[in-house]
């Protein structure tokens, strides 16, 4: 563990002076500053901002990690009704939120090292689920509290997260279609190292397993959850010579792509083209046609996220749990 001794002894100062630095004292010299600023970076000292707060072994705070790239995050209506969510257990028990704002892994890997490290929240939550993710395994490593939204890629027993049945969301919404008298039915979904979007790839194949309808890989399409993804994966579709009659797509933002796209290239939604998706964000209502899409309770993902982490900031010992938030499909007039 690196202390303000190793600081000093590095940058050539006293520890009280690594102190006052540290505290921003602005009778210390920029030079000085700065010298003693590169030394901890350099020894990957991460000072101890909430000292104060030691005593009461709480710094009445959490952290929540949007994935990589939060400003295009922030553009998908999930994340604002997600926070709501949040906000509105943490406001009731009196603690405040630190949002991370990192844009790439290695930025947000950083700042979670400054949380944990610098002790300014009591625990975290992370707004994704991802294979291999660094950020999930330093937590891990560090004991330290976290809840995910979404389900953990490995070690499920021992997370506590809070999520909806993907797996069966995603078969029931392919269902529609196939009810309808769809065969022919691709699958949109976003980043594929994302688990949200695995799970509602795997109940739209046993959909379609179970109707017998044949599983045809080039109808399985990945893109960001972004709008600009959403026209992408609509041009490839088009390219192709049996083009699909149905579309589930794993999420309203690139619905609202597809559907702009599908529009310049004289398809018309469901006149030639039916298409089910996720999520029921605000935009879900008012895009034309209206969708029919899962309602998986946003806020209410946020808000047991945000009860599951105080839990276990109060109490280490907290067992992990795994909150199950019911969905529903909304029908609306894009099938």
């Amino acid at each position: 563990m690196v202390t303000i001794k190793d600081v000093a002894k590095l940058s050539g100062v006293s520890p009280s002076t690594v102190s006052r630095v540290i505290a921003d004292n602005p009778r210390i010299t920029e030079e000085t500053k700065k010298k003693v600023r590169k030394a901890m970076k350099q020894l990957g000292y991460h000072p101890n901002i909430s000292a104060r707060n030691l005593v009461a072994k709480s710094t009445k705070a959490i952290g929540v990690i949007m994935p990589s790239s939060a400003n295009t995050a922030l553009q998908n209506p999930f994340f604002p009704e997600v926070l709501r969510g949040i906000g509105s257990v943490i406001h009731e028990a009196r603690y405040s939120l630190s949002l991370s704002t990192g844009e790439t892994d290695d930025e947000i890997c950083e700042e979670v090292k400054r949380m944990v490290f610098g002790r300014y929240v009591d625990g975290i939550i992370l707004l994704y689920s991802r294979l291999n993710d660094r950020v999930t395994n330093f937590l891990r490593e560090q004991d330290f509290p976290f809840v995910i939204v979404g389900k953990p890629y490995e070690n499920e027993s021992e997370t506590t997260y809070v999520d909806n049945d993907n797996l069966k969301a995603g078969k029931e919404i392919t269902k529609c279609l196939i009810d309808k008298g769809h065969e022919k039915i691709a699958f949109i979904g976003g980043s594929s190292d994302l688990i949200v979007t695995k799970d509602r790839q795997d109940g739209y194949i046993e959909a379609l397993k179970e109707a017998g309808l044949e599983e045809n890989d080039s109808y399985k399409i990945h893109t960001e959850f972004l709008k600009s993804g959403g026209r992408e994966a609509v041009e490839y579709l088009l390219s192709l010579k049996e083009k699909p009659t149905g579309l589930v797509v794993s999420d309203d933002l690139i619905s609202l792509g597809v559907i702009s796209r599908l529009e310049e290239s004289g398809y018309s939604i469901p006149d030639d083209l039916s298409l089910v998706s996720f999520n029921n964000v605000y935009l879900s209502e008012i895009t034309r046609p209206p969708l029919t899409t899962v309602d998986i309770q946003i806020y209410e993902l946020g808000a047991q996220s945000a009860k599951a982490l105080i839990e276990k900031t109060v109490n280490k010992g907290e067992p992990a749990k795994r909150i199950i938030i019911p969905h529903k499909i909304v029908y609306r007039d894009s099938v």
